[in-house]
């Protein structure tokens, strides 16, 4: 008799969206929207502006509420509150964890401008972890040696190029060990030469194996990073698939518009 190993993933994805609803008063932007994310998986989000891909983003770590649909992070649903439109996540201790575990690293920086690069990077660590300061900051400076910066450490954001301070927004969310990174259009801000160099940290998250969920207008960069892309129009799903699917054989009329215009 032959026998066959069959191997299966019994881990909980990462992040799971099901049935995501978002409306801002009466316009719908996001119409029942499901997404998993499984550990090492890099999901990007494209589609116009207005689409809804950073709404559906920003859900992820509520800073936008949801009034419909499970988030479900590490297999932990999110618990609720006041059903329907005045639905309110119901545990702050549960939300204060989740955006702990979860990093966002947003289109603007959001470096505080007081702070050395190097204080920016371990602030969060030391004040939310509890991580003593001089192993911060060993840790600090080792995350920014590795997204390129570490001879920035001691300036502050005003010194540094829109690059570099992206750099460092990036290098700050590594320091609290998340378990997925939240990109926000984190090159959409940058000049061609200082976008190039972020992509190249990003590129080399995504093939650390990192968890990611991904929002961009850069198709190249969507191709060469992803996973999967979902393409969001009028906020559904038109088309998802791997990078080759998507954009080597696109099926719907809609992608095949906005992949043209995005040439």
């Amino acid at each position: 008799m032959e026998w066959t190993l069959v191997l299966t993933d019994t881990a909980a994805p990462v992040i799971e969206l099901r049935n995501i609803h978002k409306s801002y008063a009466d316009l719908e932007v996001i119409k029942g929207v499901d997404v998993t994310a499984r550990k090492g998986d890099v999901i990007v989000l494209i589609g116009s502006s207005g689409s809804g891909k950073s709404t559906l983003l920003r859900c992820v770590n509520l800073l936008e509420t949801a009034q419909q649909g499970d988030i479900v992070i590490s297999g932990e649903p999110v618990k609720w509150k006041n059903p329907g439109p005045d639905r309110v996540p119901g545990d702050k201790d549960q939300v204060r964890r989740f955006r702990t575990n979860l990093s966002m690293v947003f289109q603007q920086f959001n470096l505080w401008s007081h702070l050395t690069i190097l204080e920016n990077v371990i602030e969060a660590p030391v004040t939310v972890l509890g991580t003593e300061r001089s192993i911060a900051r060993e840790q600090g400076q080792r995350l920014l040696d590795k997204v390129g910066i570490g001879d920035k450490s001691d300036r502050y954001p005003a010194l540094l190029s829109g690059g570099q301070q992206q750099r460092a927004a990036i290098a700050r969310a590594l320091a609290m060990e998340p378990a997925a990174m939240l990109f926000d259009e984190p090159t959409s801000a940058l000049d061609p030469e200082t976008e190039a160099e972020v992509v190249n940290v990003i590129k080399d998250l995504a093939a650390e194996g990192r968890t990611m969920i991904l929002v961009t207008h850069d198709m190249k960069m969507a191709r060469d990073v992803a996973s999967h892309v979902i393409f969001l129009h009028q906020g559904v799903i038109e088309e998802q698939g791997s990078p080759d699917e998507v954009f080597g054989n696109t099926k719907s009329t809609r992608l095949q518009q906005f992949l043209s215009s995005t040439h």
